[in-house]
């Protein structure tokens, strides 16, 4: 295992800025707990029970904090969407189209961020 392509708990945490802002301490617990929720992340854990991250890993856990933290789904919204094939996705993610009140620049913006979320899960099911 070569380390430049994995990464630590705490690298991730300090990459993701899940920091304590009252203490400062890292809260690698926030990723352990993911890693129990979401059987997508797959760290390698090795001697002294350190996790190793592959860039794959990485990249779920930076799109499990979008999801979460950003576009406000819950664990299970998340779990709904890694664990669904594409064709199927129920794209669940704060994005309505209200057709009434809808003109084409708000429409298009809409279906930016459509696209920007099934590529997302496309890094997940071909990676």
């Amino acid at each position: 295992m070569s380390k430049k392509n994995y990464k630590t708990i705490g690298e991730i945490t300090k990459e993701l800025d899940l920091i304590d802002k009252k203490t400062g301490k890292l809260q690698t617990h926030t990723i352990r707990f993911w890693e129990k929720q979401f059987k997508q992340i797959k760290p390698s854990i090795k001697a002294g029970k350190r996790r190793y991250y592959s860039e794959k890993d990485v990249e779920i856990i930076k799109s499990i904090k979008n999801l979460l933290k950003n576009d406000g789904l819950t664990i299970n919204g998340v779990k709904k969407l890694l664990n669904k094939n594409l064709d199927n996705v129920d794209l669940n993610t704060n994005i309505s189209i209200n057709s009434a009140n809808l003109d084409k620049e708000d429409l298009k913006s809409k279906i930016k961020s459509i696209k920007n979320k099934i590529n997302e899960l496309k890094r997940f099911t071909n990676g």
